[in-house]
């Protein structure tokens, strides 16, 4: 493609070079460049890209677009100047890549809670519809039935396109997506254009790179701001922030509750460890999920598929079939009778939503020992993320449990027993007789197993879907669910 054409939906603020200039790809690392390359220079939050232009030229980049021009320019290289390279790279690399999101249907998902859950569930419907469909989610990414691994909730703008290209070539008509707010933000997602947007909730989560809960909250409403007026926007009303997303919203704005007057409404009839039997918007379903979060994430799936054009009969048919995602509220048994739920909750909140799930079936029960059946949680916090989030996220635990073992989630670059400390600082002398600290999360689960009797309940929180430890900048292989089985014997 050339220059000129990449560089029609940007507002230069001066060139330097001719534009007439065959480009052959477009990246944002200098490592990837090859002959004929445009190489973006980003200020990310890491590294300044500015530094490598000099690495890029020498791998064969044709074009650099900056926001600062090196001290010397190439001979018969193109430099393209810009205010913000951030928000100038979708729009170029949606265009390098024929501008998939005109020739699917995007969806895109965000809040903190709930969002791989919800694209996961649209994708896994959307092709028992018999459509063909893309997934771009925090477990994987799927073109159909082909996995790509992610290393982010989203990934970055060229790797984005690019992707999006590959599922249109694939022949497909749906893409569901989770939006982060770190993309949102970035403007990652810059460039596409979305047939509709889902609010989960907003709970504090990622202040260690927004600071300010206000500004969370704000990277997630810019998603809903930028829809067009032919998209929808669904929002949850149970939320304290649901409607705030969406009041400046163009596109057609619908509701889902669990609790009021809403578009999309449901009720619990029954609940099991097995599953819960529900009423959505005066029809009754069974479906193989718990708690009243998971009645929420599957209202926005009704919702979103009946503003697809989905009939309701249909979507309530395909929706008792789907099963929960990888490491969300997944059920490991026990010959002894005891039950495991491994859950990637890793806020204060996702915590609270799964104990609740837990009491909610617990309650439910008939069993005449359901009353004495203990809760034994075990959890931990990620290193070098936001810290404030520690002492409450053993709060919750405590809060809701009869035992707790605090220990290591991915400590990074932190000494775990810090982090350990962190989240015990919470706790007064009456919470703390509840609470081990056992650094070794192999040990933890152990432990739990030992405690726990017939039919009590062990909650593995934090790392859910993870298959690894991140530790020292290393990532070592290790599965909650490995390690649950290996200690149940099966």
């Amino acid at each position: 493609m050339k220059l000129n054409e990449l560089l029609r939906n940007i507002n230069a603020t001066g060139i330097q070079g001719s534009t007439d200039v065959d480009i052959t790809g477009v990246n944002i690392d200098s490592r990837r460049v090859e002959n004929g390359h445009l190489f973006v220079a980003i200020k990310g939050t890491q590294t300044d890209g500015h530094k490598y232009i000099a690495k890029a030229l020498e791998q064969g980049a044709v074009a650099i677009l900056c926001e600062e021009l090196p001290a010397e320019l190439a001979a018969g290289v193109t430099y393209i100047q810009v205010d913000s390279t951030e928000a100038a790279v979708g729009p170029v690399a949606t265009l390098f890549y024929g501008d998939p999101t005109q020739k699917l249907k995007l969806v895109g998902v965000t809040g903190t809670n709930g969002k791989t859950t919800i694209a996961t569930l649209l994708y896994q419907m959307f092709r028992k519809f018999g459509h063909k469909c893309g997934l771009l989610s925090t477990v994987c990414n799927y073109i159909e039935d082909e996995a790509i691994p992610t290393d982010h909730t989203t990934p970055d703008p060229i790797e984005l396109n690019r992707l999006l290209a590959r599922m249109v070539d694939a022949g497909c008509e749906y893409a569901f997506m989770e939006c982060s707010s770190h993309a949102i933000q970035q403007q990652r997602i810059g460039g596409l254009k979305f047939k509709g947007g889902l609010f989960t909730n907003l709970t504090r989560d990622h202040l260690d790179y927004h600071k300010t809960f206000e500004n969370y909250r704000d990277a997630k409403k810019m998603f809903f701001d930028s829809l067009g007026k032919d998209a929808f926007a669904i929002t949850n009303a149970d939320d304290k922030n649901g409607m705030f997303m969406v009041q400046n919203c163009k596109a057609q704005v619908k509701t889902y509750s669990t609790r009021t007057m809403a578009d999309f409404r449901a009720r619990i009839i029954e609940c099991h460890f097995e599953g819960m039997y529900l009423e959505i918007n005066g029809r009754e379903v069974g479906v193989q999920f718990i708690g009243k979060f998971n009645v929420s994430n599957l209202l926005a799936v009704y919702g979103a598929a009946i503003m697809l054009g989905k009939e309701p009969e249909d979507i309530l048919v395909i929706m008792s079939t789907l099963k929960s995602v990888s490491g969300r509220l997944e059920p490991v048994r026990s010959p002894e009778g005891v039950t495991a739920i491994v859950d990637y909750a890793h806020t204060p909140d996702a915590l609270e939503n799964v104990l609740n799930a837990i009491h909610e079936v617990l309650s439910n029960s008939h069993q005449p020992s359901a009353n004495t059946r203990k809760v034994i949680t075990v959890c931990g916090a990620g290193g070098n993320r936001d810290k404030g989030k520690r002492p409450l996220m053993a709060q919750e635990a405590v809060k809701q449990s009869d035992k707790v073992i605090i220990t290591s989630d991915n400590p990074r670059f932190e000494d775990p027993q810090d982090i350990i400390n962190d989240m015990l600082a919470g706790l007064n002398a009456q919470q703390m007789k509840k609470v081990l600290s056992i650094a070794d999360r192999r040990e933890a689960i152990r432990t739990a197993a030992m405690l726990a009797q017939k039919g009590d309940v062990i909650l593995i929180a934090g790392k859910g879907h993870e298959d690894y430890q991140e530790i020292k900048g290393v990532k070592h292989h290790f599965d909650d669910k490995e390690v649950v089985r290996e200690t149940f014997g099966i």
